[in-house]
């Protein structure tokens, strides 16, 4: 397929064009139908909902608060104020789309409770023809605009609302260019070429754009949340610039070891190209596992999110290789071009910073672990104070107005007025009015409530507001809600529920923190497994998973410190702080295992190679961290980018998750897959790739990175070592090498030393080049008596037969300065 697509480039690219412009066209006419169904079945509020849905089947438009404030020594009630707030609201009830606007003004006794007991905060309730979502921005603005003209000295007025809160959001995209634009200086960094630059870029917007468009017309047919679009483009701009980072990376080094651009370009995708489609099923994977809760408010954003994650890996595998064909060579930098037809192909070998930092976690894996593991434990013990909950206005910045609009009623009506309960009954035959009537006295009495008022019955379904003492946030205001349910009214013997939004998100949070070991152990049990399958080893899933579950806790704990404890939030620009929001566990989660899982992959399977190539555990660590830790670094810095921006999303889910997801792909790439999982599995030794017998022949085979022509096992670091060859015994191919280090009598290692393999009869076999760390590999045909020369500049030549049996012969070659090699072939 990656042929066909890079052969026939025009036609792939048309396709996506026309597919992203139709679907485009589709969308703007469709509109959106999101819809935010908290509620879940088997609760107590969902039961208060169910009924009062029953008694009032016609459900209002948005409902927007206006409030004002008079300063001290003045009143809501004198006339100066009235003439200013009375033909404002007047205005504001003639706008069309407008259906209600309830004043304190307007009836003496109704209007009473609108004003507050010190008389220097009222409010009217401004009733929208249209849900929140569908009310158009332009009137919400021109509702703001005309309440707040009534402002003068010593009379501030300030709205609230969802509606309101819509017209403060920072405009659709910024947080998503932003984040683009930091991921395009990273990349540009990386690869020092604009057209490399732009092709992960370009992969993601299509993806991400196809994900949401898509999601826009699935709204119309299920549940689709409002939050869900924001969370698909999160994780997609993530994974559609890292999936391509991968792939360009695999393409540019086949290219600069002199392969022709078609051939790079497939290898690339039957390489890397086959790892990010596993990737992309683990990703998908993780996030099925959110079904695992039940909860409906999650199936939509399962949905947009798998699909933004499934069209960004057929955008990698199938738009990718037809950009790398028009691209051809340019995908390289001039300078690499130049280079490149100057001096011929070049090793791309391991050297630098990462594999000087490989061999430093070989010398010191203990160390290194321990210090690892302290700094990850000592982020993780915020997670000890986590507390579900909702966010509301109460959490937005000081400086908009429905911050201040929620502080004003909290300062003038108790801070329980922003967050009311709904205590719903119904009359049966076992209650009676006379029943509800003693209910709403006994509520009156209860501990924690400020005000009860009772609306008169519709169809024999009773209401009760009941007002806090404390704010919806409140851990009081939880402990009401279980003395209502627990107490008051199984001892009034009426069947009544506790409903309203405060106790749908303390069910919620409630139910996810039941559900919630369930879903962790489902998604790690499915990434365990997906590993054990890639890499038969029983060990190296098992590291994984424990990794994955220090990766969450600090992550959570950084979340805490900045988002519950109020570290940095204002700072951020991010609000007060307040509760995690509950349904935010269950997102992060499967994103960082699904995003975990990748790293992991790309890590360990370069590792794996190595282990089949040379049976050697410490080198297989030691090459597969010095050749990955600097793509998994840089695409780990683009995830940290890209997540860190929608901090500028203007929602505060959004945020949370932007951070969470940032911290946690920052400690995993950064601590835990270039420190903690090398360290650790340089102390494992052989034990990592340890399998049951009896396993082993029963799992099927899945590769994640298979063989390359020519290639029967990996060679290390891609370098110009030849590729290994192996015997056939029973049909089996079973490896003969030779591996080692060249040193001086000093220990240093000698670098470009010519090793030269020979039959016992003079024939040359295999030759290679030490690298900078002085190892090497030659590839025996077979079992059995060889010659190994071995000449470096400077040095005196050495030869040694050496004996080569079925598995690999570790051997080492000390080179001196004008010595002779007395022991040469005798």
């Amino acid at each position: 397929m990656a042929r066909w697509c890079y052969r026939h480039r025009l036609v792939v690219l048309v396709l996506w064009v026309g597919a992203l412009f139709g679907l485009g066209a589709a969308g703007t006419s469709a509109g959106t139908d999101y819809s935010n169904v908290f509620s879940l079945p088997d609760t107590d509020s969902k039961r208060a909902y169910d009924l009062m849905t029953k008694a009032f089947p016609e459900s209002a438009g948005d409902t927007d608060t206006v409030v004002w404030r008079v300063d001290e020594g003045a009143s809501a009630r004198d006339a100066d104020v009235r003439s200013r707030i009375e033909p404002a609201l007047k205005e504001i009830a003639g706008m069309k789309g407008v259906g209600e606007v309830a004043g304190p003004y307007a009836s003496k006794e109704a209007g009473a409770a609108q004003i507050s007991e010190n008389g220097r905060i009222a409010y009217a309730q401004v009733t929208f023809a249209k849900e929140a979502n569908s009310v158009p921005k332009g009137l919400v603005q021109d509702v703001v605009d005309t309440a707040q003209r009534a402002e003068r000295s010593g009379l501030e007025v300030e709205l609230g609302g969802q509606a309101i809160t819509r017209i403060q959001e920072p405009p659709t995209g910024i947080a998503e260019m932003v984040g683009i634009a930091a991921a395009a200086v990273v990349l540009f960094l990386a690869f020092g070429s604009l057209f490399a630059m732009a092709l992960p870029i370009v992969i993601a917007v299509f993806g991400v754009g196809l994900g949401m468009l898509s999601t826009m017309l699935l709204s119309h047919v299920t549940d689709i949340p409002e939050v869900a679009p924001l969370l698909g483009s999160l994780i997609g701009l993530g994974v559609g610039i890292d999936y391509a980072l991968f792939i360009v990376t695999r393409h540019r080094r086949g290219i600069l070891r002199g392969m022709e651009p078609e051939k790079s370009a497939v290898q690339a995708l039957n390489t890397s190209g086959r790892a990010v489609l596993f990737a992309g099923g683990t990703v998908c994977i993780a996030l099925a596992g959110m079904l695992v809760m039940n909860m409906r408010f999650l199936d939509g954003v399962v949905i947009a999110a798998s699909l933004t994650v499934v069209l960004s890996v057929l955008a990698a595998v199938t738009l990718l290789p037809s950009l790398l064909g028009l691209l051809g060579p340019r995908v390289l930098s001039r300078r690499q071009r130049r280079r490149l037809a100057a001096t011929g192909p070049e090793p791309a070998e391991a050297s630098g910073l990462a594999a000087r930092w490989s061999a430093y976690v070989q010398k010191r894996p203990r160390s290194i672990a321990a210090l690892a593991f302290v700094v990850m434990a000592f982020l993780a013990l915020p997670l000890l104070s986590l507390r579900l909950g909702a966010t509301d206005q109460g959490n937005h910045q000081e400086s908009t107005t429905t911050r201040q609009a929620y502080d004003m009623l909290a300062d003038g009506f108790g801070p329980g007025f922003n967050g009311p309960l709904q205590v719903v009954a119904e009359e049966t035959g076992t209650t009676d009015t006379a029943d509800i009537s003693g209910l709403v006295a006994t509520i009156r009495e209860t501990e924690g409530v400020a005000r009860v008022a009772a609306a008169p019955p519709a169809d024999g379904i009773a209401v009760i507001n009941v007002v806090p003492t404390s704010s919806p946030q409140s851990e009081q205001t939880d402990q009401l809600i279980d003395r209502l349910r627990g107490e008051v009214i199984p001892q009034a013997g009426v069947d009544a529920h506790v409903g309203g939004v405060t106790a749908v998100f303390k069910d919620f949070a409630a139910v996810t923190g039941d559900r919630l070991p369930y879903f962790v152990g489902a998604i790690i049990a499915l990434g365990f497994l997906l590993l054990l399958i890639a890499f038969r080893s029983f060990v190296v899933p098992l590291t994984a998973a424990l990794m994955n579950l220090i990766a969450a806790a600090a992550s959570f704990g950084v979340l805490v410190a900045v988002f519950q404890w109020g570290w940095g939030t204002e700072l951020l620009g991010i609000g007060k702080e307040g509760p995690i929001t509950a349904f935010l566990p269950v997102i992060m989660l499967s994103l960082l295992f699904g995003l975990s899982m990748d790293y992991q992959v790309f890590l360990v399977s370069r590792m794996h190679e190595e282990w089949v190539h040379t049976k050697d555990n410490a080198r297989a660590v030691r090459v597969g961290l010095a050749e990955t830790s600097r793509v998994i670094n840089c695409a780990a810095l683009i995830m940290i980018c890209v997540f860190s921006a929608f901090v500028l999303s203007g929602d505060m889910e959004g945020a949370m998750a932007g951070i969470g997801l940032a911290a946690a792909v920052a400690l995993d790439a950064f601590i835990l897959r270039t420190a903690l999982v090398p360290a650790a599995m340089h102390l494992l030794g052989r034990s990592n790739w340890w399998l049951p017998a009896g396993l082993e022949k029963r799992l099927p085979h899945l590769a994640v990175e298979p063989r390359e022509p020519g290639r029967t096992a990996a060679s290390p670091a891609e370098t110009v070592l030849p590729h290994a060859r192996v015997a056939e015994s029973d049909g089996e191919a079973v490896a003969s090498v030779v591996h080692g280090f060249i040193r001086t009598a000093e220990g240093e290692p000698v670098d470009g030393a010519t090793l030269t393999l020979l039959s016992t009869g003079g024939r040359r076999l295999d030759r290679v080049v030490s690298l900078a760390d002085g190892s090497y590999i030659v590839a025996a045909p077979s079992a059995g008596a060889y010659l190994l020369a071995v000449s470096a500049s400077g040095y005196a030549a050495r030869a040694r037969h050496i004996a080569v049996a079925n598995e690999p012969l570790v051997y080492d070659v000390e080179l001196a300065f004008g010595e002779l090699d007395a022991d040469a072939v005798n």
